[in-house]
């Protein structure tokens, strides 16, 4: 007989996050930009991105309840159910699942473009394996605007998704690749008008492309700094940290100006050498700004340079849960919620432990 352990949802969440599970899920992913090799389930009836790990403490069995050491931890567990979408193809035989992916039970997710000017190894951001599933063969180096429109409409008919995301390998031109974007959003939209869309790119050099994808029909996007810290940005992203700062808060204040507050968001890491202070100072800076910071721990994602060559392990559980506390407290206090992002990775929330998009 199987007792239950307490219950703390943000404590169980990020050791769930970080550890993983033993039990995999009928809808996955491995390689690309990450943030990990991890099955897709709905915790309690929340989307959550959890990294499949033969060595885990937690168990899922097959009523879908996980336990740690014979204790169930009070979660209802349910893999997300693979989508019909994925037996279709285009007339030219690529298959729609090499086209975009399903991320949580309602998330379209594609990588536009799945090159990127920096992945030569003096440059490349040490946990991104962008390119890692197109050399798997699991995906094509360019979607075009009609295999997107293509995919989205069998998506949204078939499974029910409701919101997509695109993002892009960095480009060499001044855009950073955000004009290919934009096209690719318009044909969405037109083929599904009802689908949230959220953007994700490096700060283009002309910020008035940031219009051109809203125009386009992007309703939130993401500018994705990971890190706030010069130093950090130098050791981690080579290549990616030549773009300064300040470039970055320029980008995040048009964006703000244009999509509107609390629908631009950037991806803070946990893990990567910042003190508690300074990443939670950071944070309070982008919600000042109206940026929501969408905290994630490192996690170890097979193919980058950071888990191949450097052997960097997960983060401290508990650093993770306490810096995920003071940011979701100051997320709070400003009333900000990921939730009420029209779309992206602060709308679905899969792979962070900000209950709800905000309070933990």
């Amino acid at each position: 007989m199987t007792t239950t352990a307490p219950t703390d949802r943000v404590h169980n969440r990020v050791r769930l996050a970080l550890l993983g599970v033993r039990g995999e899920a009928p809808v996955h992913r491995s390689g690309g930009a990450g943030p990990s090799d991890d099955g897709h389930f709905l915790v309690n009836g929340r989307g959550a991105s959890l990294p499949y790990n033969p060595d885990s403490p937690f168990v899922l069995d097959s009523a879908g309840r996980i336990s740690v050491d014979g204790a169930d931890l009070g979660l209802d567990v349910e893999p997300v159910a693979r989508p019909r979408f994925y037996d279709l193809s285009t007339d030219e035989g690529v298959a729609y699942e090499k086209i975009a992916k399903l991320h949580g039970k309602d998330v379209l997710a594609t990588t536009v473009v799945q090159t990127c000017v920096r992945y030569g190894e003096s440059e490349r951001c040490r946990f991104c394996a962008i390119e890692e599933s197109l050399q798997r063969g699991n995906t094509v180096a360019v979607k075009t605007p009609a295999m997107l429109a293509e995919v989205a409409e069998a998506a949204h008919r078939l499974d029910g998704v409701s919101q997509m995301v695109m993002t892009t390998g960095t480009s060499n031109g001044r855009d950073r690749g955000a004009r290919h974007l934009a096209r690719c959003v318009k044909a969405v939209k037109k083929a599904v008008p009802d689908l949230q869309i959220q953007v994700q790119c490096e700060p283009p050099a002309e910020l008035s492309t940031i219009t051109d994808l809203y125009e386009a029909g992007a309703g939130s996007i993401g500018i994705h700094v990971e890190s706030m810290d010069d130093e950090v940005r130098r050791r981690w992203m080579p290549g990616k940290s030549q773009v300064p700062l300040d470039e970055y808060r320029a980008a995040w204040r048009e964006a703000v100006r244009v999509f509107g507050w609390n629908q631009v968001s950037t991806y803070l890491i946990l893990g990567l050498g910042e003190k508690d202070d300074e990443v939670v100072a950071a944070a309070g800076e982008l919600i000042d700004m109206g940026v929501y910071p969408f905290v994630v721990p490192f996690r170890p994602l097979a193919g980058t340079l950071a888990t191949d060559v450097d052997h960097v392990p997960a983060p401290d559980t508990d650093r993770v849960e306490e810096i995920t506390r003071r940011v979701a407290a100051r997320l709070r206090v400003a009333g900000m919620r990921g939730a009420d992002q029209r779309a992206g990775c602060a709308a679905c929330g899969a792979c962070s432990a900000l209950e709800g998009g905000c309070g933990a």
